[in-house]
């Protein structure tokens, strides 16, 4: 048995569903009217032609299904009948659905399995009218009792809602709007069936409606532009690229299925069917030769895509553009404007560009198969010139490298061969032109005279006397084709021992050379000299002499250390000694060691052992000897063929020792053996105490006179005017105040120019002039000469002819000019007081309140 769904279609093509009853073998399926009706192997039905409505109501099909393996057969039958509501589209339903019996074999005492319901399919975009009736819903119990059918999932009461609906009493499916595949491709239902009291009286039945594709898109280009590259010379075959379009429509169905074509080529050159492409998988490749960038860089290609696999009348096309660039093969070789290039050179001049080398590519600019790069293949054995290549204009920039001699070869005849930065294409050969000769002319320069050798070493004994001849240090011109003569000159001489002919180049000594000297290191002393020539302009070399002086016994021993410590009592007293002997060996060491003859107590106190050829021990000879500085003098003579000697003294510091043989009394000793540098050092360290002592008083005392100065000057901060001054600090009597007396001397004593600069002088100040002699008080006066000093300054006062009258206006002091408070006679107040309104004064506190009782009041 089979379970059919039915589906809208137009009579031209309709479909039923066929699903088999669970089995897993393929089933192959027969219909009873081949002429009007075909059925697919997925039993799928198709109308091959178009049915009248008049020949449904008796248009029956019979559906046989065998299984192949099992040779099983199954019939079914259909019965067709046409639409009420969509009879004016001549489209066909298939009339309904039951639900499936629960106890169908009752022999089994099983219940069957649940029927599967066949998808019902639905084409996208339909015109209606709606709701448009798909299918109907029935149950067997609906003969002896009334049902109400419903239908739940998404497109029913589920997001998107309102889709499908059914009527709840006949059982009918509709679609309530047109459907689009592209969004929604499928809808999976539940059928229901209950009784008046929602009792359920069958099992859901599931419902899969699927939309059927429509051709209703275009093919897209996932790009409108499409760029590709191919290597010019390609042969036919040539991968190139591949463009791709997408179409929304069901690719299963030829709505889906998409064709590519090549609509139109530009430029057509060499041919007009360069390219073609695979119609299926949109890969474009070369179908021709002669792909020539130098003649063609760039193909555009129109790209047509059509669905419905390529069907001009009935698939839905769009195109898009597809750009194909020739990319450049090294098939051009550079070539030479010209066979021969010129230059010329200054001989020994390096870093030099002789000449440009200019060549022709006529592959792309600034590429690997473009860039040049340039050979010397011969006439420079030596290597001597470079060819490198100068990004910017790709030319060969023929270089010196090293220094050309004018007299070795006056010209240079070089072959050059150019090449790209990547070989050849297959089958291209390099021409002639890509070789050129190049031919140098070098011009004869002023060349620097040169010494040979340089250095130049001799060897002499030390102690030469002046005016000795060492030896001749000449240089070499080496301008062979330019006569000229060559002065000499002395550049260094750090001992100012010698001294040049300037013609000649003989050297002479003019002051005692010594080995020891400290311009010698290592017995080798280093004189440099100058050759200049006559040329124009004259050049000039350099050449050092160096001198090997041999030693000679001209040097006597001195003693080392030259002081040391030794204890009162002579053990442990030893002294180890040795000699300094600015000779070499052999005339330096071994030493000879002897003690003075005179004084005479050297030898009585002291003793002198030698302890090897360079080394001896000084000890006292006596049991003890007092503290204090000796001065031992001690005769040292060296091991020369002629031997020298030298009476040395040896300081030594003898101090009384702990124990351990440690000097007790470093204080005595070091300050009894201070020397004239220690006692130089302190002395400066004296003078420059007393020197800072001396400023810092003159410091303090320029410090005081400005002091008094300022006081009498008004301080800012002292000004009265926009200033609370505060008066009600009386402090104690008299008996409790230390008054300094001298504070009453008159500021006029003081030096007017030590008060007042120029520049702050008071305009009515009287002028300077000699000033009579006002008493001057001590620091700390008796109070009872307050009386006579006071009358000696009333005399002092009267006989000052400056003085003012005592009944004239004093000025006291200056207030300056531009002051914001009026006149002091504003102070005055009327008679009355009338026109003036203290009452404000309330409003300061209590301290005013007196003040505008006494002015605010009323008359009384």
């Amino acid at each position: 048995m089979s379970y059919l769904s039915a589906v809208y279609a137009c009579v031209r093509e309709f479909r039923l569903g066929f699903v088999d009853c669970g089995r897993g073998g393929l089933v192959r399926f027969e219909c009873s009217n081949p002429s009007d009706f075909r059925i697919e192997a997925d039993g799928v039905v198709y109308a091959v032609r178009s049915i009248q409505h008049s020949t449904l109501p008796a248009l029956t099909l019979l559906i046989k299904a065998s299984d192949t393996t099992t040779q099983q057969q199954w019939v079914t039958q259909v019965r067709l009948t046409p639409s009420t509501l969509s009879s004016q589209q001549g489209c066909v339903i298939v009339e309904e659905i039951a639900f499936p019996s629960r106890n169908m074999d009752s022999q089994l005492k099983r219940m069957k399995r649940d029927w599967v319901i066949p998808p019902i399919n639905v084409p996208e975009n339909s015109r209606g009218p709606f709701p448009q009736e798909l299918v109907r819903i029935r149950s067997d119990h609906d003969k002896n009792r009334s049902l109400r059918y419903s239908v739940t999932g998404p497109g029913a009461d589920q997001p998107p809602t309102g889709i499908f609906i059914i009527d709840p009493i006949s059982g009918e499916l509709s679609v309530n709007k047109p459907l689009d595949r592209e969004h929604i491709s499928n809808f999976h239902l539940r059928a229901h069936a209950v009784d008046l009291n929602g009792n359920q009286v069958e099992n859901p039945i599931d419902i899969v409606i699927n939309v059927i594709d429509m051709n209703d898109n275009r093919p897209e280009f996932t790009h409108q532009i499409w760029n590709g590259t191919v290597p010019e010379g390609s042969k036919p075959g040539t991968f190139v690229m591949t463009v791709t379009s997408v179409d929304k429509d069901d690719p299963k169905t030829a709505n889906g299925m998409l064709r590519y074509k090549i609509l139109s080529q530009n430029p057509e050159s060499p041919t007009s069917n360069m390219f073609t492409i695979n119609n299926k998988t949109g890969g474009i490749i070369t179908v021709a030769a002669g792909l020539d960038r130098e003649k063609v860089p760039q193909y555009t290609l129109i790209i047509q895509a059509t669905d419905m696999e390529g069907n001009p009348m009935y698939g839905l096309s769009n195109t898009a553009t597809a750009v194909i660039r020739v990319t450049d093969v090294n098939d051009n070789p550079p070539e030479f404007t010209a066979e021969t290039f010129f230059g010329e050179v200054p001989e020994n001049r390096v870093n030099v560009i002789v000449a440009n080398l200019t060549v022709t590519d006529k592959d792309q600019p600034n590429t690997p198969a473009w860039n040049a790069v340039y050979k010397i293949t011969g006439g420079d054995p030596t290597g001597r010139f470079s060819v490198p290549t100068d990004p910017t204009t790709n030319e060969g920039l023929v270089t010196v490298v090293k220094p050309i001699d004018y007299e070795i070869s006056r010209t240079y005849v070089l072959t050059v061969e150019a090449r790209n930065e990547v070989p050849l294409a297959r089958g291209i050969h390099s021409p002639r032109q890509s070789t050129a000769t190049v031919s140098i002319r070098v011009i004869d320069m002023n060349e620097s005279p040169y010494f040979e050798p340089n250095p130049k070493l001799i060897r002499l004994e030390e102690g030469m006397m002046p005016e000795s001849t060492l030896t001749t240090f000449t240089a070499q011109d080496p301008d062979r084709f330019m006569p000229q003569t060559i002065r000499y000159s002395k550049l260094s001489d750090p001992a100012n021992w010698l001294r040049i002919d300037p013609n000649t180049g003989r050297i002479k000594t003019i002051a005692i050379l010594d080995r020891e000297s400290p311009f010698v290191k290592n017995s080798l002393y280093n004189a440099t000299f100058l050759a200049t020539d006559s040329g124009i302009p004259p050049a000039s070399g350099t050449g050092t002499l160096q001198i090997f002086l041999l030693d000679i016994n001209d040097n006597a021993p001195k003693v080392f250390p030259q002081e040391a410590e030794i204890c009162e009592k002579p053990e442990p007293n030893a002294i180890n000694i040795t000699a300094v002997d600015g000779d070499l060996n052999p005339n330096a060491g071994p030493f000879a060691f002897e003690l003075a003859h005179r004084p005479s107590d050297v030898r009585r106190n002291w003793t002198i052992t030698r302890v090897s050829g360079d080394y001896a021990q000084v000890s006292l000879k006596i049991g003890y000897l007092e503290s204090g500085i000796y001065e031992i003098p001690i005769i040292i003579t060296d091991s020369g063929n002629l031997p020298m000697s030298n009476t040395s003294y040896l300081r030594i510091k003898v101090c009384q020792c702990d124990i351990s043989g440690d000097c007790t009394d470093q204080e005595h000793i070091m300050a009894a053996g201070l020397g004239t540098g220690a006692i130089i050092a302190i002395l400066l360290c004296i003078i420059i105490l007393l020197i800072l002592v001396l400023l810092f008083v003159v410091w303090m005392k320029r410090r005081d006179k400005e002091r008094q100065a300022k006081q009498l000057l008004i301080d800012p901060e002292d000004d009265v005017r926009d200033n609370i001054l505060k008066y009600d600090e009386e402090g104690g009597g008299e008996e409790d105040q230390d008054y300094d007396l001298s504070q009453l001397q008159q500021p006029d004593t003081i030096e007017p120019d030590a008060i007042k600069p120029v520049g702050i002088r008071r305009l009515d100040e009287r002028p300077l002039h000699p000033e009579p002699q006002y008493p001057m008080r001590s620091a700390a006066p008796h109070p009872g000469d307050i009386g006579d000093f006071i009358n000696e300054g009333l005399k002092a006062a009267d006989n000052d002819p400056t003085a003012p009258p005592y009944d004239s206006l004093l000025v006291f002091d200056y207030e300056g000019s531009g002051s914001t408070a009026g006149s002091l006679s504003s102070l005055n107040s009327s008679s009355s007081g009338g026109d003036q309104d203290y009452d404000y004064l309330n409003d300061w506190g209590p301290r005013f309140r007196k003040l505008a009782d006494m002015y605010g009041g009323s008359d009384d």
